[in-house]
C-alpha cells in the first residue's frame, strides 16, 4: 500500500470552559497519514464545548486521537532531539542542509533566554507551529479526556470494554509525556489533574516535584493502563500504532531503568537542587532496590511481549539467492526499517520516515541528484570506531588486530567483496569489522545492497571522494565525515520512477532494547549471571557474533572482563551503543549513565571529505570541539520568562 503525502493543517479544537487551562487552545495536528494507519487523522470538528465532545462515542474517540497527536515525531531528524544533540551524527554547519536546533545543543549553544528545543514552552524547535512539541498541552488533553471518559454518565453509546481501553491509552500517554519531559528537565511539575480557570494563584503557580515521587506516580499510571490495554492489535488495518499492554510495560521498564541510573539515583551533584520551600528534588543516597525494580519490570515486559508474538527479527522473506553476509546485514537493518515487523513493540505512525531516509541516502549512480539522496546525516569517526571487530570485541581490545593507525590504507580483495568493492583502497578501520558496522554504515568503497540489486550482492557501492558522485561537492547537501547512515534506509529504496523511499512508522521500542534493559539492570543486581549473558548474547547472535564469554576469552586483551559487574556493565553499555545506534537512544543513555562529561567533551572528527585523492581524503579532520559542563548541561534550562511568570519554579543547576 502506498503512503499518502503527509500534510499539516490547523483546526480550532474547543473553547475551553472548564479545566484545560487559563486560555483557549488552538490545536495543530497531522492531516493525512498512511491509509494503513488512519486513526490519527481525525480531530473534533465544530465542537463548541467539552460537554459536546463527550456526548457521543465518535466525538470522544476523536478527542482520544487528539491526545495521541502530541507524540514526538522521532522519525524526523529535526525533531528527534537525541539524533543530533550528541555526537553520533554530524551535519553541515551554518544550517546549509537542515536547520536543527538540537544540533545547536550539540555545538554548545544552549541558552536560558529562549532555550533551544524548548519542549516546556513548545518553542525554538524548527518547522512551523504545528510541528512543535507542546507536551504540557498534550498532558492537559489527556487529563480532560480521563475526567470525562471515566465519568460513566457520559458517552452513553460507549461500551464498558472500550471505556476501559481508552482510559488505559490516555493514562499511558499522560505518563509518557511526563517521562519525556523528565529526561530533559529532571524534576518537573506533575499535572495529576487540570487546574481550573478560576483556581487561586497558588494552585496555578505549580512547582517541580521530587524525582522519586514523580516516578512512583508514572509507574502507577502505567500499571493501571497495562491492566486494561489489549495484549496486541488485532485490527491491523485501522489500529496499528495504538498502545498495547507490551508497550505500557516496556515504557514502564524504561522509566524505572532511568530512575535506577546514576543521573537519577544517588546523584550527589544534584544535592543542592531544591524547591523554594527547601524540598530536595533528588535523593543523594544510592538506592540499589531501584535496579531490582527495573530488572523485574523489564523481565515482565519481555515475557508479555514474547507471549504476544514479539521476537528477535530475522529477514526470512528474501526471494533472491544472496550470500549469508548480505542476508545478515538485512537482518540488522530491516529490524528497524521493515514496517511492523515482529521485533517492534511500539512504532509511531504519527512520525513518518521518508525525509529521514532522504537525508541518509547516498547517490550510488551519477544520474541521481543530491536532492534525491541528500546524505547529510553523517555518522562521526567516533561512531565508526565504536563498532566491534569481526571478533566481537572493541577495536582497542582485540589482541589479533591493530587499528592504531587508521590513516593506513588497504586494498579490498575478493574476501571483502560483499562489504567493500574489490580493488578499492580505504582505511584499515573499514576492514575486519563486525556485520553491524557494514549494515549500519557506508563509506568510500562500501557495498550498499538494496532490493534492486537482486542476486548481485555487489551491484552498488559508494564513491565518496570530493569529485565523486557521492562526494561532498554540493553546496548544501553534503556529507561531512565520510561515513553514511545506511541503517535507517529501508532496503526497498530505488532511484527508479515513483516513490524513492519506502516509508515506515518510526520504531520507538524494539524487543532488543528490552533485552538490553533487562541485562543492564540484572547485572547491577546480581552481577554477570548466566541470565545476563543470555539476553546480551541473543542480540549478538542476530548480529553474527559469538557470545560475550567466548569472544572475550579468545580475542580480548582483557579476557576476564565479563566476569565482574563493572566489566560487564561496560560491555552492556557498549552493546547498547552499537545495537541501538542512530535510533535516538545513545544521547539519553550517555546522560543517564553520567558519562556525558567524558563523551561530550571530545573533538568531533571525520575524514577530509574535500580530498580528491586517497592520500588527501584519508586524513582525520576535526569538525568541532564539544564542551559539556557538568552538572549544568545534564538538564535543560527553563526559559527565563517562564520563571518570571511562575516564581515557584526554580532553575536547573548551573543555569
Amino acid at each position: 500500500m502506498k503512503y499518502m503525502k503527509e500534510n499539516l493543517f490547523e483546526k480550532s479544537l474547543i473553547k475551553i470552559q472548564k479545566s484545560i487551562g487559563i486560555v483557549s487552545i488552538v490545536l495543530l495536528v497531522l492531516g493525512t497519514q498512511s491509509c494503513e494507519n488512519n486513526f490519527l487523522d481525525v480531530v473534533p470538528d465544530n465542537v463548541e464545548t467539552i460537554d459536546l465532545a463527550f456526548k457521543l462515542r465518535n466525538e470522544a474517540e476523536k478527542y482520544l486521537f487528539t491526545c495521541y497527536s502530541y507524540l514526538p515525531k522521532n522519525g524526523d531528524a529535526i525533531y528527534n532531539i537525541a539524533m543530533l544533540a550528541g555526537d553520533e551524527v554530524w551535519i553541515p554547519g551554518q544550517d546549509e542542509a537542515i536547520n536543527s536546533y538540537a544540533f545547536d545543543i550539540a555545538r554548545n549553544y544552549q541558552r536560558v533566554s529562549n532555550p533551544y528545543m524548548d519542549v516546556w514552552e513548545g518553542r525554538y524547535q524548527g518547522g512551523g507551529p504545528s510541528d512543535r512539541y507542546r507536551i504540557f498541552a498534550g498532558i492537559r488533553h489527556c487529563n480532560t479526556f480521563l475526567e470525562n471518559v471515566e465519568d460513566k454518565t457520559k458517552i452513553a453509546d460507549l461500551n464498558p470494554a472500550e471505556r476501559l481501553r481508552w482510559t488505559g491509552e490516555a493514562k499511558f500517554l499522560k505518563a509518557y509525556y511526563h517521562y519525556y519531559l523528565m529526561r530533559m528537565y529532571g524534576p518537573i511539575p506533575v499535572m495529576r489533574k487540570n487546574v481550573p480557570i478560576d483556581a487561586p494563584i497558588e494552585e496555578i503557580q505549580v512547582s517541580r516535584e521530587p524525582i522519586d515521587k514523580t516516578i512512583d506516580y508514572l509507574v502507577t499510571l502505567l500499571d493501571e493502563a497495562a491492566l486494561v490495554l489489549p495484549p496486541q492489535i488485532t485490527d491491523t488495518q485501522n489500529e496499528l500504532g495504538r498502545i498495547t499492554r507490551p508497550i505500557a510495560l516496556g515504557i514502564k521498564a524504561e522509566i524505572l531503568l532511568m530512575a535506577a541510573s546514576p543521573l537519577f539515583n544517588g546523584n550527589a551533584d544534584m544535592a543542592g537542587f531544591k524547591g523554594k520551600d527547601g524540598t530536595p528534588y533528588f535523593n543523594p543516597t544510592l538506592d540499589p532496590l531501584k535496579w531490582k525494580k527495573a530488572a523485574d519490570a523489564a523481565k515482565e515486559a519481555i515475557s508479555v511481549a514474547e507471549a504476544n508474538g514479539n521476537k528477535i527479527f530475522y529477514k526470512e522473506d528474501i526471494s533472491f539467492d544472496i550470500e549469508s553476509v548480505t542476508r545478515k546485514k538485512l537482518d540488522i537493518t530491516e529490524a528497524v526499517t521493515e514496517r511492523w515487523n515482529n521485533e517492534i513493540i511500539w512504532a509511531n505512525p504519527n512520525s513518518r520516515t521518508y525525509e529521514l531516509q532522504r537525508l541518509c541516502m547516498a547517490p550510488l549512480i551519477n544520474t541521481v541528484s543530491h536532492s534525491q539522496a541528500r546524505k547529510v546525516l553523517s555518522p562521526t569517526l567516533e561512531s565508526a570506531q565504536m563498532f566491534y571487530t569481526k571478533n566481537g570485541v572493541p577495536i582497542e581490545e582485540d589482541k589479533t588486530l591493530d587499528f592504531s593507525e587508521i590513516t593506513q590504507l588497504k586494498e579490498a580483495g575478493s574476501e571483502d567483496k560483499y562489504n567493500i568493492s574489490v580493488g578499492y583502497k580505504t582505511s584499515i578501520l573499514n576492514f575486519n569489522r563486525e556485520p553491524r558496522f557494514y549494515a549500519d554504515l557506508g563509506f568510500d568503497g562500501a557495498i550498499w545492497y538494496k532490493y534492486d540489486s537482486g542476486s548481485d550482492d555487489t551491484r552498488w557501492h559508494i564513491e565518496a571522494k570530493y569529485k565523486d558522485y557521492a562526494g561532498s561537492a554540493d553546496a548544501f547537501d553534503f556529507n561531512v565525515t565520510g561515513y553514511y547512515l545506511k541503517k535507517l534506509v529501508n532496503w526497498e529504496q530505488t532511484f527508479g520512477g515513483g516513490s524513492l523511499y519506502k516509508d515506515y512508522a518510526w520504531p520507538e521500542l524494539r524487543l532488543s532494547d528490552l533485552y538490553l534493559m533487562y541485562a543492564e539492570a540484572l547485572n547491577e543486581v546480581e552481577g554477570p549471571t548466566a541470565d545476563v549473558l543470555k539476553y546480551v548474547d541473543q542480540i549478538r547472535t542476530r548480529a553474527g557474533l559469538k557470545g560475550v564469554a567466548e569472544s572475550w576469552q579468545n580475542f580480548s586483551k582483557n579476557p576476564l572482563k565479563f566476569t565482574s559487574k563493572d566489566g560487564m556493565r561496560e560491555i552492556i553499555h557498549h552493546e547498547r551503543n552499537i545495537e541501538l545506534a542512530f535510533e535516538g537512544k545513545n544521547y539519553w543513555d550517555i546522560k543517564r549513565w553520567k558519562k556525558a562529561t567524558q563523551e561530550f567533551n571530545e573533538p568531533v572528527k571525520g575524514w577530509n571529505v574535500f580530498g580528491s585523492t586517497e592520500a588527501d581524503y584519508y586524513q582525520v579532520r576535526t569538525l568541532f570541539q564539544q564542551r559539556f559542563v557538568s552538572p549544568r548541561d545534564y538538564f535543560w534550562p527553563i526559559n527565563e520568562n517562564t520563571l518570571i511568570q511562575n516564581p515557584n519554579l526554580v532553575q536547573a543547576p548551573g543555569w
